[in-house]
């Protein structure tokens, strides 16, 4: 295991981190207009390829959790984002639903689900206390903890509420519970009064309640700043400011990763996590094909003015006339609503939908009349990538050839793409499976996630044999990560 280092000139490139680390103008870990930032990132200017044990394509939630998770293990990470935690991961509402997000016909996916959710409490724990500046926790006063207070992933176990606005919700809603019972799923019934009791700012008119107790909360922005933060202070990672241009091959393994404009990252292994643009890479193997979809959807941010607070403890899902539409407390006073789903390939794929966010305020107004008394902050439009079957592309892929055998995988690859509806409930598991992967290990329960189930093997060879392949120097001569 090593630290991610500059081919060229290892001084400079430490020299730079440490006057970037202490200048807050360079670049800071978060704020609302810039999203996600590392401090000491390598400028877009790299003049010299960098070496290090893993590749990281894609700053979202999945490749930061998959970093610090690889980070954790001992092993250098370079992490390639040009615009880190500006996509799907900036709109996310944060909802670790695997009981409410269990959809008919998707009960394969309910397994990985129920095990990211049993890894949250620890995921975030490890997170919420790290020590981003080294400092010992023994020696923090009062000024530091709350400053960690605030700077922790937003991680909440409080439980969900489900509510239906009439009779034919309440029938829908009865009968999803009857799916997630036959899996066994808590979901309990209560009454409008006791619903009403625990939050009572409900409608008096909703026509059922459900209690979900396993369905928490995390904050996708504190948490992608959380870990950005943490992985700025450790020596041995680093993030490069620039577009991921394709996979770098050579003696048939994946060899790292080119970079728009020039440049490279060399690296023992290579995971891929950036979204939709995963199947838009150069080099990918041969006959593998990524199906992925752009699905997008609005989400409103809106300010909860005092004599409101607080407008909801749990959060609460809803059924309006067979919508969907829910609403997340966050602990700044803030509520999340969304979010549309929606298909229709907008010019401007940021683009928001008027008759969407119309829809989510009326809903939620349907089920919390005091929405109308907030304060609209944002209105947020992305997309997220889904597959033909809505799971994961999650693993290593298999060699391209008639001839390979049940095992034989490209060595040096790790996709991981296309959580859609998923990626922030399923992080911890995403960044487990790939530390496994990494230290040699597969888990054969989330072999039917494997990234390679939608294609057909070629007859031979891989699109790295043009102009994808390192330079021709021998790899010795590069100074080892």
């Amino acid at each position: 295991m090593g630290t991610a280092v500059s081919r060229d000139d290892t001084a400079s490139t430490d020299t730079a981190s440490d006057d970037a680390a202490n200048d807050d103008t360079a670049s800071g870990f978060y704020d609302a207009r810039t999203h996600v930032a590392w401090r000491g990132a390598a400028p877009a200017d790299l003049s010299a390829d960098l070496l290090a044990d893993v590749a990281l394509i894609g700053g979202g939630v999945i490749g930061h959790g998959i970093a610090w998770e690889a980070s954790r293990s001992g092993r250098s990470v370079v992490l390639i984002d040009d615009a880190p935690g500006s996509g799907a991961s900036w709109a996310a509402a944060g909802m670790l639903a695997p009981v409410s997000e269990l959809h008919y016909q998707e009960e394969a996916l309910l397994e990985l689900m129920l095990e990211s959710s049993r890894l949250w409490p620890d995921f975030a724990a490890a997170l919420d206390g790290a020590q981003a500046t080294g400092t010992d926790a023994a020696g923090t006063d009062a000024t530091g903890r709350e400053a960690a207070a605030h700077s922790g992933t937003g991680y909440l176990t409080t439980p969900t509420l489900a509510v239906g606005a009439d009779a034919a919700d309440r029938r829908a809603l009865a009968d999803l519970r009857a799916v997630q019972q036959a899996c066994g799923l808590n979901v309990e019934p209560l009454t409008v009064r006791e619903a009403r009791g625990r939050e009572p700012l409900l409608s008096p008119g909703i026509s059922c309640a459900f209690d979900i107790p396993a369905d928490h909360q995390v904050d996708p922005r504190r948490l992608l700043a959380r870990i950005a933060a943490l992985l700025a202070t450790d020596g041995r990672s680093r993030a490069v400011a620039r577009r991921a241009a394709g996979l770098l091959w050579e003696d048939g393994r994946v060899s790292g990763v080119s970079l728009a404009g020039g440049g490279a990252v060399h690296a023992k292994e290579t995971i891929v996590a950036n979204g939709l643009g995963a199947s838009e890479l150069g080099g990918l193997p041969a006959g593998l094909t990524l199906p992925l979809r752009p699905v997008y959807g609005d989400i409103l941010r809106l300010r909860v003015p005092a004599h409101l607070r607080p407008l909801l403890i749990s959060t609460v899902r809803g059924l309006v006339r067979g919508v969907p539409v829910y609403i997340v407390p966050r602990q700044d006073g803030t509520v999340v609503i969304g979010a549309t789903q929606r298909e229709d390939g907008p010019a401007d794929p940021r683009a928001v939908s008027a008759g969407g966010v119309y829809q989510l305020l009326r809903d939620a107004q349907q089920l919390v009349p005091a929405v109308a008394e907030l304060e609209l902050l944002e209105v947020t439009a992305r997309a997220r990538p889904g597959t033909p079957d809505n799971a994961p592309l999650l693993g290593r892929v298999k060699r391209p050839g008639p001839d390979r055998g049940d095992g034989d995988d490209i060595p040096g690859l790790i996709i991981a793409t296309g959580f859609f509806r998923h990626g922030v409930l399923l992080t911890p598991a995403a960044a487990t499976v790939c530390r496994q992967l990494l230290d040699g290990h597969a888990d054969p329960r989330w072999a039917v996630f494997r990234p390679d189930r939608f294609s057909h093997a070629p007859d031979s060879g891989n699109r790295s044999n043009s102009g994808n392949r390192p330079n021709s120097g021998n790899r010795s001569n590069k100074e080892a990560a």
